[in-house]
């Protein structure tokens, strides 16, 4: 087995001083203000047709500094007010390509509040991290050890909003092996009743974990709906509250899904999945708390990067093939299944399927078409693995 050498982020918690945590709250209010302040000069030049690249922000910055008003921004690293500019670059490089929206200012309240160090703005050794402006170590819980000799390139401190503190360390880890070929392939169709059915034919439950915690969350928001609006520890307490309890199904539902996708990518050496809009299908209001809380989205993500890592290759079908209506045994179109609609009988060949089972393997038919020779499909576009997802040349939309 080869090594990949990728690049691999270890998020951990700790649990700051008194110290430390007023020093992080004072450099996340500095990022966030130098972040704001850029993003409001490189906008006023747009509005001139002009266009202002990182290194005029810097030196704004270093302008802001010696200003009576901004002094307070030497009070904190310079790292972390660079590696926002640096950001800020990127998100409006990711605009003009056409690949993301303008970017959009920082709020007190809703925005992630996170400092970024690199290498000259933390010293770390023996298993002690400790960051510039700071003579303590951060007392970090180490739930697993960081690859051996590891050196962190980046490391991003964040508090959600819960009230949680968390150290972000980006390392160059060589363990990450690439698995043994296997012959395994499997298709796999998502749903709401079902997470996930694969084309053998296994079905695996929806933990439904927003479902679970949704009255102990209904009852904090309506707590929180009773205190006066404005910056009062009451309705912040009550904030917190809410936090925590979705935090708590995140949780769950993220550690669902990595036990889930590492099974499936350490099984499997190629795997067929739905190229699903999940943006559009959560604008229906029958369905958007499901289809949010099963997130579609994140498992597949999840499958791509670690078929990436372990040398596994990810197929994407495009949406409009209609899977689901097409038989797997003889390949006649059934036409239109209403949802409600679980199982069918091919007029062609009188073979009887599941409705998601018979998804899952059509779905690999195809997968293994376009991976083989790419007849009857055309790439839409390509996954972080390399493998195009396929688009059927007449595809019926399907309900």
């Amino acid at each position: 087995m080869a090594s990949t050498h990728v690049k691999r982020a270890f998020k951990y918690r700790f649990f700051p001083t008194d110290v430390q945590a007023a020093e992080l709250s004072r450099t996340f209010g500095c990022v966030r203000k130098v972040y704001n302040m850029a993003l409001a000069a490189r906008t006023e030049a747009w509005t001139r047709q002009e266009r202002i690249n990182y290194n005029q922000t810097s030196a704004m910055l270093t302008a802001w500094k010696k200003t009576e008003e901004l002094a307070y921004l030497n009070e904190v690293s310079s790292v972390p007010l660079q590696q926002v500019l640096r950001h800020l670059q990127t998100a409006f490089a990711n605009f003009f390509g056409k690949r993301a929206k303008y970017p959009r200012f920082k709020s007190r309240k809703k925005s992630r509040r996170s400092a970024e160090y690199t290498t000259s703005a933390f010293k770390y050794r023996d298993g002690l991290l400790t960051l510039a402006k700071m003579k303590d170590p951060l007392a970090i819980v180490w739930s697993r050890p960081l690859p051996q000799d590891a050196q962190p390139s980046t490391v991003t401190v964040s508090q959600d909003s819960a009230g949680r503190w968390f150290v972000s360390m980006l390392c160059d880890d060589p363990t990450v092996m690439a698995l043994p070929p296997v012959s395994a392939a499997v298709g796999i169709d998502v749903g709401l009743t079902h997470l996930a059915t694969l084309s053998t034919g296994e079905k695996i439950t929806n933990p439904r974990h927003e479902r679970r915690d949704r009255a102990r969350l209904a009852l904090a928001q309506r707590r929180l709906a009773k205190k006066a609006k404005g910056d009062g520890a009451n309705r912040a307490k009550a904030r917190r509250e809410v936090a925590k309890i979705h935090a708590r199904i995140t949780d769950r539902r993220r550690d669902h899904l990595h036990k889930l996708t590492t099974r499936l990518v350490r099984e499997n050496q190629t795997l067929v999945v739905e190229d699903l809009t999940v943006r559009n299908m959560v604008k229906n209001r029958s369905l958007a708390r499901a289809i949010s809380d099963a997130a579609w989205t994140e498992f597949r993500t999840m499958l791509e990067y670690k078929a990436q890592w372990y040398g596994r290759n990810v197929v994407a079908v495009d949406r409009w093939f209609p899977s689901s209506q097409l038989c797997s045994n003889c390949g006649a179109l059934a036409g239109k299944l209403p949802l409600n609609v679980r199982t069918w009988t091919c007029g062609g060949c009188g073979a009887t399927h599941d409705r998601d089972t018979n998804a899952a393997q059509t779905l690999l038919a195809v997968g293994l078409a376009v991976t083989a020779c790419g007849a009857g499909v055309r790439p839409q576009r390509r996954t972080p693995g390399g493998q195009p997802a396929v688009k059927q040349e007449n595809p019926r939309r399907e309900p």
